[in-house]
């Protein structure tokens, strides 16, 4: 029997496929720049029971789909809620992000337990059914999680970090013990993905956002192996739902980067050249991005102008078009719409 070709856009950039013109949704497409979001984000009361209410956290999700006609929606959510599953105390304040008692050793480790996961995360499984219902059927559904590197800083550093200092010392300190965290997560975060599958995400995004502070001599073990782990978890189960790979900051370890992990695309940060990118990314599959979110906050000719150049230069290839990272707050809600009708406007 023929499996059938994916119809959707971003399901058939994903498969290897060079379209007329790529996809296009950006990172943090749903969230603070978008007054809609701000207003529902006033009424849920606390970030927490914004991501831990499938209502509002399926309103946000569409938010953007319904104002840009983005070619996908990301499931909204947050990295640490994987964390706050396993049992650690998750709380976010206004100008911090997400603070956590920390996790710093193998002692803290018995805090926390795989069994909550599924029980604490439902309401995050009934929002990409809800999300799912809800689309266009042109639209592709995108579930995430943060990988296990990223995820474990947030675990051991108690938030975010300007060095990840804490999370080096126990990582090059300590390696079997922190491989223990590391295994953990690698674990909670396929069962997580899955269960986003199994409720209609139709691919998934793995982000490694402090890929980049990882030392070179432990960029495999903490960074590709782990994801490697992850996708082949998945692929076992869902082998035809593509897996997007974002090691941010990886430099030049982006080459190989989806022949190492089984990842179907990987997303560029914006420091990737994109004639290196094209010649040894590019060529394993398709990748993503790469557009400074700073650009976007400009807009006008050097937006139009760096567009045009992601699009010539990878668009010959299999393209998604997108950020290098999330969008930013201070994002004028009219270049979003332009670099939208862009991208939608480009015949290669």
């Amino acid at each position: 029997m023929t499996k059938s070709k994916p119809s959707k856009l971003l399901l058939r950039a994903l498969s290897g496929e060079t379209l007329t013109r790529p996809p296009v949704w950006l990172m943090r497409q749903a969230g603070r720049y978008l007054p809609e979001y701000r207003e529902l984000r006033t009424r849920a009361g606390s970030f927490l029971e914004l991501c831990y209410t499938p209502e509002l956290a399926a309103e946000v999700t569409l938010q953007p789909i319904r104002r840009f006609g983005f070619d996908a929606a990301i499931l909204f959510a947050d990295l640490p809620l994987v964390a706050d599953a396993l049992g650690q105390k998750l709380d976010y304040r206004d100008g911090e992000g997400p603070v956590l008692e920390p996790v710093r050793s193998v002692g803290d480790l018995a805090r926390l337990d795989l069994a909550r996961l599924h029980p604490r995360l439902a309401p995050v499984y009934e929002t990409v059914r809800r999300v799912a219902q809800a689309l266009p059927n042109d639209v592709a559904l995108i579930g995430f999680a943060g990988a296990p590197w990223t995820v474990a800083t947030y675990m051991v550093e108690g938030g975010g970090s300007p060095d990840h200092a804490i999370t080096k010392r126990w990582a090059l300190g300590d390696p079997e013990g922190f491989q223990r965290l590391i295994d953990l997560l690698s674990d909670a975060i396929a069962q997580y993905l899955l269960k986003q599958i199994e409720a209609g995400a139709e691919a998934v995004q793995v982000f490694d956002s402090w890929a980049g502070a990882l030392p070179a001599s432990d960029f495999r073990r903490w960074c590709i192996e782990p994801v490697a782990r992850i996708v082949r978890t998945l692929k076992a189960q869902y082998p035809d739902v593509p897996v997007i790979a974002f090691p941010r900051g990886a430099g030049m370890h982006y080459a190989g980067f989806a022949r190492s992990t089984g990842a179907d695309a990987v997303s560029l940060d914006s420091a990737v050249p994109l004639e290196w990118a094209r010649e040894h990314v590019q060529r394993d599959g398709c990748v993503q991005g790469n557009l400074d979110p700073q650009v976007l906050v400009i807009g006008g000719e050097a937006m139009r102008r760096e567009t045009d150049r992601i699009l010539q230069i990878l668009g010959r290839g299999p393209l998604v078009f997108n950020l290098g990272h999330g969008i930013v707050p201070a994002t004028p809600l009219e270049h979003v719409a332009r670099l939208v009708e862009q991208v939608k406007g480009w015949t290669g």
